[in-house]
């Protein structure tokens, strides 16, 4: 819970009634690797905080296996239009480590927008920085060349590089895993 408080608090300052409704409406769970956290199809009920471990969202388009999301620890995730608007995800959420989560029920996560003012704060933040990598990652689809677009990946997340299979990280890049490979290759570490 620590890591969740401290992270609320590099965006917002928190008084300790904050801290303590936080405290109150987030809850711990160990889930092991390879567990599917949600399924397409159904809604989501949570918004989770990934203390520790790696999450992927991906989405089952015509067959293939569309990774759409690396999680790393200290971040924010959920099928966000499946939760906000409760109805069925079109996203899948595994856990391809043992993680520990720390999530909150979308009728705690309503009492906390409703009855307090930091809340509705620290959620346009987090959700602005989450727009912005969007869009970044959009922008890199459309300029960086696949190379490129790897070499940036294992800069910014040097962990998920060397703890995420080859095929997760190729399709979460958009290239086939065969190309991802020639390119892990070329590259001296």
């Amino acid at each position: 819970m620590e890591n969740l408080i401290n992270y609320i608090q590099s965006k917002i300052t928190l008084t300790q009634n904050e801290i303590n409704l936080i405290k109150k409406y987030f809850v711990s769970d160990q889930i092991p690797a390879q567990t599917n956290l949600l399924e397409a199809g159904k809604v989501e009920r949570y918004i989770y905080f990934l203390d520790t471990g790696i999450v992927k969202g991906y989405q089952n388009i015509d067959g293939k296996i569309v990774v759409q999301h690396l999680v790393g620890e200290q971040d924010f995730f959920t099928s966000l239009d499946s939760f906000m608007t409760e109805t069925p995800s079109v996203d899948y959420y595994e856990t391809i480590t043992d993680c520990n989560l720390i999530k909150i029920a979308k009728p705690d996560f309503d009492i906390l927008q409703k009855e307090t003012k930091f809340w509705a704060i620290f959620v346009k933040e987090v959700t602005n920085q989450h727009l912005a990598c969007k869009l970044e990652r959009v922008k890199d689809f459309q300029i960086l060349t696949a190379k490129e677009r790897y070499l940036k990946f294992i800069n910014q997340y040097p962990k998920l590089a060397l703890n995420v299979s080859i095929d997760n990280i190729a399709s979460f890049l958009g290239i086939e895993p065969q190309s991802l490979s020639r390119i892990r290759k070329q590259i001296a570490f």
